[in-house]
């Protein structure tokens, strides 16, 4: 039970990554709120969760909103008493769209999903787990976050900033028993691709040239693994780094 005792926020867990993270966090023994705009699919994961005698509860987020990040740490601390892990793994993809083709509105939107509701969570919880003199952040980036081939130039750049993000939150708290990490997945099969539109041909053919090189499709649960390696005492000494988990396929290049 790596996680006994621990309560886990994990944004974007009706499916996919990060509901396999938040079945894994509670497996080890989190408390876990699930969050998710699918406020359905976050109950159906608490379900599964609670099913088997292990604690959670579900709360519907936007992450692009302020006031509902807000309320997502205060809702963890007012239902669980704390917050000890958060894991921003809620993001949506652009449509390959490189740069002479992305226009602002799908730009911004992008942004305020993978950027700055990574930025406002991770603000939202630092004090608390500066009262603490503890605390774990674990952030879902990209193979795209240090790759330009991966995607289009909206979810490149919104990736490459959860990063820098991560990178400087591990550093600057680092004497305060805060660690920051992300993890970079490769090709993983989840929902993901159901939050493109208007695909761009040109980006897709270009993209498509590297997503070749993959050597198989990841599983969420392979990217949950990774999480509880991160979350728990186990990487006590891993801060402010990036763990690709991706089967080989960024090794090619």
């Amino acid at each position: 039970m790596k996680l006994a005792g621990k309560t886990a926020v994990v944004t974007g867990a009706a499916s996919g990554m990060g509901r396999a993270i938040a079945l894994r966090f509670a497996k080890e023994g989190a408390k876990v709120l699930v969050t998710d705009m699918n406020l359905a699919g976050a109950e159906e994961t608490v379900a599964e969760i609670t099913g088997k005698g292990q604690q959670a509860e579900a709360l519907q987020v936007n992450v692009a909103e302020a006031a509902d990040v807000e309320k997502m740490i205060d809702t963890a601390v007012e239902t669980f008493g704390t917050v000890d892990i958060l894991v921003n793994n809620a993001g949506i993809m652009d449509g390959f769209e490189p740069v002479g083709e992305i226009t602002d509105e799908k730009w911004d939107k992008i942004f305020a999903v993978n950027t700055t509701g990574v930025m406002r969570a991770m603000r939202k919880v630092i004090p608390l787990f500066q009262e603490k003199g503890r605390g774990v952040i674990v952030n879902i980036a990209s193979t795209g976050g240090f790759s330009g081939a991966h995607a289009g130039v909206a979810y490149g750049a919104s990736k490459h900033a959860v990063v820098g993000i991560t990178k400087n939150t591990g550093f600057m708290y680092a004497k305060e028993g805060i660690r920051c990490n992300a993890i970079a997945p490769g090709a993983i099969e989840t929902n993901i691709g159901a939050s493109m539109s208007n695909i761009s041909e040109f980006g897709m053919g270009r993209a498509g040239m590297t997503h070749g090189l993959s050597p198989r499709n990841g599983q969420a649960d392979e990217i949950a693994a990774a999480a509880l390696y991160l979350a728990s005492d186990d990487a006590s000494f891993v801060n402010g780094t990036v763990l690709t988990v991706d089967g080989g396929w960024t090794a090619a290049f």
